[in-house]
């Protein structure tokens, strides 16, 4: 497994790969993010891990550059999620969507370089879209209290209603056999009993 390249961020904001020992420029990071390089980048003072500013600002420039990803309602969407309780959840959907994304991606280059058909774009699109909202309902699912319960409400007063019955009913068979044996023998032993006596 290849090293973490280490770049370091000087207070002239000027960035310096270890790896070549020169100097590099923020579109020389965004090569690196595109080559697959496992980089981390600190501030060469305190040693402050800098990798999520840096690659927030290539974002920014990507954004207001070229033709922009994020629209505004998706910005206030995800602004909205800060600080709430499902922040976490939020995350673990983006991530795992972005890996689902990143994997169609791989199967049609695949397809392409074996002169197959990649099928319609427009179905991939749907299909990804599909597995997307399977994915964030088992988020959900795992965050909803009712979903862990193994009865529903009207089973569970169903169930209660059902239990006593039967239990009354078995307890009126014990009733009924045990007066049956104990009353026949107590008549007897009683009997028995009063002829010695007698």
């Amino acid at each position: 497994m290849a090293e973490t390249r280490l770049i370091k961020k000087y207070p002239n904001r000027r960035l310096y790969d270890t790896a070549i020992s020169s100097y590099i420029t923020l579109a020389d990071v965004k090569a690196l993010v595109l080559d697959g390089v496992d980089f981390q980048v600190v501030d060469a003072k305190t040693g402050t891990d800098l990798s999520r500013t840096i690659l927030l600002q290539i974002i920014s420039e990507e954004e207001e550059g070229g033709e922009p990803i994020f629209s505004s309602a998706l910005l206030a969407q995800i602004i909205r999620a800060y600080g709430g309780g499902m922040q976490n959840m939020l995350t673990s959907y983006l991530e795992k969507s972005m890996q689902l994304w990143a994997d169609q991606q791989r199967v049609m280059r695949e397809r392409a370089r074996h002169f197959v058909d990649a099928n319609n774009p427009v179905q991939v699109l749907s299909q990804i879209a599909e597995q997307n909202l399977s994915i964030w309902q088992q988020t959900m699912d795992r965050f909803n209290p009712e979903h862990h319960q193994p009865r529903s409400s009207s089973e569970s007063e169903a169930g209660s209603a059902s239990g006593p019955s039967t239990e009354t009913s078995d307890e009126t068979d014990a009733r009924s056999d045990s007066p049956k044996s104990s009353g026949a023998g107590g008549s007897s032993h009683s009997t028995s009993s009063d002829k010695e006596s007698r």
